[in-house]
């Protein structure tokens, strides 16, 4: 299980003062309201950072450090990923999932037929949809209830049910 989870991306720097434009990775941007810490990321260097503030600015969020306070210190931040550890994640309700925890999932459907292994989540404004690759060939499959029948993060295993068309 992936131990830490993205939260948002760095995309530039935002006026002089060391703020960032950070665009959030995760399903309620409001969350960064709440959170203290996060850890940067950007290729081998890893940081811990202490946020000071945090505003919106349409899809963005506009965060500031602690300790950084001018333009030059966080230009080497730009590009970068914060992530937070489970302990500062927000929790899952019933039936919800970190698309972390999904990604390589051995995906069965309820027939019995190993379809393959969950590759990639694609978020769409209706439901998410689940890409599954075997022998170089995809499914896609909406995660529904209908199509999503039990995930065993335990066992890594995601059990479907095609509905009709899905597949060729």
């Amino acid at each position: 299980m992936v131990e830490l989870l993205q939260v948002g991306a760095i995309l530039s720097t935002h006026g002089l003062k060391g703020e960032v434009k950070v665009f959030p990775t995760t399903d309620d941007k409001q969350r960064f309201l709440e959170l203290n810490e996060c850890i940067w990321e950007k290729g081998t260097k890893r940081e811990n950072l202490t946020i000071q503030s945090c505003r919106f600015f349409k899809s963005l969020v506009i965060l500031k450090f602690r300790g950084i306070d001018d333009i030059n210190a966080v230009e080497p931040y730009v590009k970068g990923n914060l992530f937070v550890d489970r302990d500062h994640a927000v929790a899952c309700e019933e039936g919800e999932y970190f698309i972390a925890d999904l990604i390589g999932l051995s995906v069965v459907e309820d027939t019995g037929r190993d379809l393959g292994y969950l590759t990639d989540v694609i978020e769409t404004g209706a439901n998410d949809v689940y890409v599954v690759e075997k022998d170089g060939r995809e499914i896609l499959i909406p995660a529904i209830r209908q199509c999503i029948l039990d995930v065993d993060l335990a066992g890594s295993v995601m059990m479907v049910h095609l509905l009709d068309g899905l597949v060729e």
